[in-house]
């Protein structure tokens, strides 16, 4: 049974979407706030090293717009999704499919936010900003979750565009427009969404199986799914250090992002190395938990210094 006909059999029966007794929580949770929480740090250190400035309370709304059109993303993403998530464990707990809040709601909610951040974005900071937002939405939900999840496992290698945009969008809010640092601020992201996300679905592997999405174990093999998370993070590791040599990182950066990224190779290293049993699992457990660090501290260091530099 391929792919596709696997996903055709999903009994979408079972899911309950005649909820309507969500409660606050439930409506945070499907704003997906863990992936929000990274969002806003990166647009903001997006924001705080692009050149010029921003009235605070400007620049707190832009950073809001940016926030609530994510959230609105997720919220449309667990609309689509709804059939998916209560297969896997990993989402069986997720408001609809938990049946706290109907697919209905949850569009409704998630097209109110994304008008909403958009415009008031466009409106109170900068349209070029504004659009730019509207395509992340566009580009997360539509090319992402309605197209590329379900159709090829290099779904998360061109959907993870849409969660590396959000440093170029706060540097738009501060200049209108973007640049050659912002740019490499989103390839950073680019380049490490694989690696990161790989290590998850080697773990997840099953859930995926079942629910039919194409992920790249389940389509390529945990071998070849190996392999490409050690490519991608010999790419990764060079690419985060060239803030440094571009000009717009400091010293401190340059040694401390080679450092992260020799540790981030090294447990890429062990993910490649160990394919069977316990150890392969706790290597690929290890690499996702420190992807997450590694990407907070790139991005925390480069923050740090364009604050010192302020003062």
């Amino acid at each position: 049974m391929s792919l596709v006909e696997r996903q055709d059999t999903i009994n979408t029966d079972s899911l309950v979407w005649d909820g309507g007794q969500g409660s606050v929580g439930d409506y945070i949770a499907l704003l997906k706030p863990r992936v929000m929480s990274l969002v806003i740090f990166t647009a903001f250190v997006g924001m705080m090293l692009a050149p010029g400035q921003l009235h605070p309370v400007i620049g707190g709304v832009a950073l809001l717009c940016i926030a609530i059109g994510a959230g609105a993303s997720g919220a449309l993403n667990m609309w689509y999704d709804a059939d998916i998530d209560q297969i896997m464990s990993r989402t069986a707990k997720r408001p609809i499919p938990a049946g706290k809040v109907s697919r209905d709601e949850a569009f409704a909610f998630g097209i109110t936010l994304s008008i909403g951040s958009v415009a008031t974005l466009g409106l109170l900071v900068n349209w070029f900003a504004g659009a730019f937002l509207a395509f992340t939405i566009f580009f997360y939900v539509i090319v992402y979750t309605m197209w590329l999840k379900r159709s090829t496992p290099q779904n998360i290698v061109i959907g993870g565009a849409a969660g590396a945009f959000p440093p170029m969008i706060g540097w738009a809010s501060v200049t209108g427009g973007v640049s050659l640092e912002s740019f490499v601020l989103f390839l950073i992201i680019f380049i490490w969404t694989p690696p990161h996300f790989w290590a998850l679905a080697l773990f997840k592997n099953a859930d995926y199986k079942a629910a039919g999405v194409p992920m790249m174990p389940v389509v390529a093999g945990e071998n070849s799914t190996r392999n490409q998370i050690l490519g991608y993070s010999l790419v990764l590791v060079p690419l985060a250090v060239s803030p440094y040599f571009i000009g717009f990182a400091g010293i401190v950066y340059g040694v401390a992002s080679a450092g992260l990224g020799a540790a981030f190779l090294g447990l890429a290293v062990n993910v490649w190395r160990l394919r069977e049993g316990e150890p392969a699992r706790k290597a690929t457990t290890r690499l996702f938990a420190y992807s997450i660090f590694y990407l907070f501290m790139l991005f925390a260091i480069l923050l740090a210094e364009s604050l010192v530099a302020g003062l």
